[in-house]
C-alpha cells in the first residue's frame, strides 16, 4: 500500500496499455493518492492531461435523455480537467457540484471558469471514503467520467456504489463511464478495473433501471484511443 509511484506516471510518455504512459501501476495510500494526483496537475497544462476531453458530446446526449430542468441539482464526479461543467453553465443548469480528490485540480478548474466558479458548490473529497460527500442529498444526476476504473479495491467499489445510493434520489440519475473491457489496464501509473454495461449494473444494484448503454473510442490529446463504457441508469426507488 505504501508503495512508491514510478517517474514516468505524470503522462510524458505513452504506451499500449496505459491511458497516460506508465507502466507497472501501483496501489498507494490516500494521502499519496492526493500527493499524485496533485503533481499531475501542476506538471501539465489541462489541455494536455490524458483524459481532457475538449467536447464531452457523450455525455451531454445521455443528459438530454433525461430531460432533466435547469434547476436540477447535478453532481461532476472527479471533475479534474472537465469542460462538462461548462457545457451545463451554457444550457442554464446552476445547481452544480463540483468533487476532485485533487485540491489542485480544483483550483485549476476555479481559476478557469472566473466568475462562475463563485456559483459552483465545490467539495475536495473522496469517494471511496467520503465525509462531506456524504452530507449530501437529493442528487437529481450524478455524473462520472473516468473516475470509477480507478477504484481496483472491491471495498472501494463497495463505498463507491454505497455512496451513490445515498445521494441519488428517486427518479434521479446516474451517468458513469468507465474503461470498457477492451480499455487500458493502467492509467497514470495506477491500475484500473474495466467493465462492460452489465457490470455497472450489478454493483449499482436493483433499483436503477439501465436506460442506455455504449462503447465509445476517446481520442486523446496525444491523438492515441482509449476504449470506454457509457452508461445512464435511472433510480426508481
Amino acid at each position: 500500500m505504501k508503495s512508491k509511484l514510478k517517474e514516468d506516471s505524470s503522462c510524458e510518455s505513452i504506451s499500449k496499455n496505459s491511458c497516460c504512459g506508465s507502466s507497472e501501476p501501483k496501489q498507494i495510500e490516500i494521502q499519496a493518492l492526493k500527493d499524485h494526483w496533485n503533481k499531475s496537475y501542476e506538471t501539465k497544462a489541462l489541455e494536455q492531461l490524458g483524459w481532457y476531453e475538449e467536447n464531452p458530446t457523450p455525455s451531454l446526449q445521455l443528459i438530454e435523455k433525461t430531460g432533466l430542468k435547469s434547476n436540477a441539482r447535478i453532481f461532476n464526479a472527479g471533475a479534474g480537467a472537465t469542460t462538462l461543467v461548462d457545457e451545463l453553465l451554457k444550457k442554464g443548469f446552476q445547481n452544480i457540484i463540483i468533487n476532485d480528490l485533487s485540491s489542485t485540480a480544483i483550483e485549476l478548474l476555479k481559476n478557469r471558469l472566473g466568475e462562475k466558479a463563485s456559483n459552483l458548490h465545490w467539495i475536495e473529497d473522496d469517494l471511496t471514503n467520503a465525509r462531506e460527500l456524504q452530507k449530501i442529498k437529493e442528487i437529481d444526476l450524478w455524473h462520472d467520467r473516468a473516475v470509477l476504473h480507478f477504484f481496483h479495491d472491491r471495498k472501494e467499489q463497495k463505498n463507491y456504489f454505497d455512496l451513490i445510493r445515498n445521494v441519488v434520489k428517486p427518479g434521479g440519475f446516474v451517468i458513469i463511464a468507465a474503461f470498457n473491457l477492451e480499455g487500458a489496464t493502467s492509467c497514470s501509473g495506477l491500475p484500473v478495473f474495466r467493465y462492460n454495461a452489465e457490470m455497472i449494473k450489478e454493483r449499482i444494484g436493483e433499483d436503477f433501471e439501465l436506460i442506455e448503454a455504449f462503447d465509445y473510442t476517446f481520442t486523446m490529446p496525444s491523438k492515441n484511443t482509449r476504449e470506454y463504457v457509457y452508461s445512464l441508469f435511472k433510480r426508481m426507488q
